[in-house]
C-alpha cells in the first residue's frame, strides 16, 4: 500500500460522516444509483418512501353495476301498498266486528276484498301469465318468502271475499233460496272475517321478509327493520279507511290501530334512514328520501287529526286520506330506496370490504401467544 494513500478505515469513516450530513445520493446526483425497493415496498437503504401503489376509489368494471337491479316496476310497490291495505283493513273490520260496529266492520271488510283483489293483479300482472300464479300453488316451501307470500294470498282472499259478501246479507229477500243466503251469511261471514284477520299480520309482512331476502343491499341489510315498518304501515293504512269511512262514534279502533301503526312504522322508518351506515344512504336521497320524508310527515299529521278530530267528521276523514297516502309514500319509497342501492357499485364493494376487515381483525395473529416456531 502506498504511503499516500488513505487508509480504508479513514475512507469509509469519512463516507459515514459525509453520509449523516449529506444524506442519501439521489438518482442523478453524484453518480449515485436509486435504491432497490424491498419486499416490503419500501427503499433500502432509503428513508422508507412508500412505492405502493396508493388505494384508489372502485366504481366497477366499464362503469356497470355490479349487481342486476330488480326488474320490478310501479306495480310491485304497488302490490305492496294494496297487500298492506287489504291486511290493515281486515283487522279493522274485526274489530269492529268483536265490538258491535257495524259502519267500521262493513267499511273494513269491503276495503280489504278491493284491496286484495288489487294486490292479486298487480302480482299477476308482474308474472305477466297468469298461470304462473297458479304454478307457484304446485309447491309450499317453507323457506322461500314468495312461496309462503302466494299461499297466505290465496288463504286470505276467500275468506275477505266471504266476510265482504256477508255484507250483502240484509238486502236479500226474507224467502225463497235467497232467504236462506240471507240467514247463512252473517254467521259465515264472522267466521270468515275473523280467519282474514287472523292471516291479515302474515300479509301485512312477508313482503318485507320477501324483499330482505333478495341480494338488493338496503334491502338485505334492513332485514329486521322491512316486517316492522311494513306492519305499521298496514296498520295506519287500515286505520285511515276507518277513518274515512266510519262515524266518529265508531271510528275509537282506528285511533287507536293508528296510533300503534304510526310509532311501528316511524320507528322502523328511522331505523333503517340511521342505522345501517352507507346502505342507510339510498333511503335518505333522491326518490325514495322525498317520500319517505313526505311519508313521515303524511303519518305525524293523521295520527294528530285522528286524535284530535274525535268530534269532527272532517278532521277525522282528512286524517284518514294522510295516512293512507303516507302508507304509500312509505312503500313506495322502500321500493324505491332498494332499487337505487342495487344500481350504485358502491352499495356493494364497500360494505363487502368492511365486512371482510372486521373479519380479519377477529383472526388471531398467527405469531401470537402460543404460536408454535413455524407460526402454527
Amino acid at each position: 500500500m502506498s504511503p499516500d494513500r488513505p487508509a480504508v478505515g479513514d475512507l469509509f469513516r469519512r463516507f459515514r460522516e459525509r453520509l449523516a450530513v449529506e444524506g442519501p445520493a439521489r438518482p442523478g446526483e453524484h453518480g449515485g444509483h436509486a435504491p432497490k425497493a424491498g419486499r416490503n415496498g419500501r427503499r433500502r437503504g432509503g428513508g422508507g418512501e412508500q412505492l405502493n401503489v396508493p388505494p384508489v376509489e372502485f366504481t366497477s368494471y366499464y362503469g356497470r353495476p355490479i349487481l342486476k337491479a330488480p326488474v320490478w316496476k310501479w306495480d310491485i310497490a304497488a302490490y305492496l301498498f294494496s297487500g298492506g291495505l287489504a291486511a290493515g283493513s281486515s283487522l279493522l273490520a274485526a274489530g269492529g266486528q268483536l265490538t258491535g260496529r257495524p259502519a267500521l266492520r262493513r267499511a273494513g271488510r269491503v276495503t280489504s276484498l278491493a284491496a286484495v283483489s288489487a294486490s292479486t293483479f298487480f302480482l299477476i300482472h308482474d308474472l305477466g301469465k297468469p298461470a304462473r300464479f297458479h304454478h307457484m300453488l304446485r309447491v309450499a316451501k317453507l323457506t322461500s318468502p314468495m312461496s309462503m307470500g302466494t299461499w297466505i294470498l290465496s288463504a286470505f282472499g276467500p275468506a275477505a271475499g266471504v266476510a265482504a259478501v256477508a255484507e250483502t246479507a240484509p238486502r236479500l229477500p226474507e224467502h225463497g233460496l235467497l232467504g236462506l243466503g240471507r240467514k247463512l251469511l252473517p254467521p259465515a261471514g264472522n267466521a270468515a272475517g275473523l280467519l282474514a284477520a287472523v292471516t291479515a299480520p302474515a300479509l301485512a309482512t312477508y313482503t318485507g321478509v320477501l324483499l330482505a331476502d333478495t341480494a338488493v343491499p338496503s334491502w338485505h341489510e334492513a332485514y329486521p327493520e322491512l316486517p316492522v315498518i311494513f306492519a305499521g304501515s298496514a296498520l295506519a293504512s287500515g286505520a285511515g279507511v276507518g277513518l274515512l269511512a266510519a262515524p266518529t262514534g265508531e271510528a275509537g279502533p282506528a285511533r287507536r290501530l293508528a296510533v300503534a301503526g304510526a310509532a311501528l312504522e316511524l320507528w322502523g322508518s328511522h331505523r333503517v334512514e340511521n342505522r345501517l351506515g352507507l346502505l342507510s344512504e339510498p333511503y335518505a336521497t333522491g326518490t325514495a328520501g322525498k317520500l319517505l320524508r313526505a311519508g313521515r310527515a303524511l303519518t305525524a299529521a293523521g295520527v294528530a287529526g285522528a286524535l284530535a278530530g274525535r268530534r269532527s267528521r272532517m278532521l277525522s276523514a282528512l286524517s284518514g286520506g294522510a295516512l293512507l297516502a303516507a302508507s304509500v309514500c312509505t312503500r313506495f319509497g322502500i321500493f324505491h330506496g332498494g332499487v337505487a342501492s342495487a344500481r350504485d357499485p358502491k352499495y356493494t364493494v364497500v360494505p363487502q370490504r368492511e365486512r371482510a376487515q372486521r373479519r380479519a381483525g377477529q383472526q388471531p395473529h398467527v405469531n401470537g401467544p402460543g404460536a408454535g416456531p413455524n407460526g402454527g
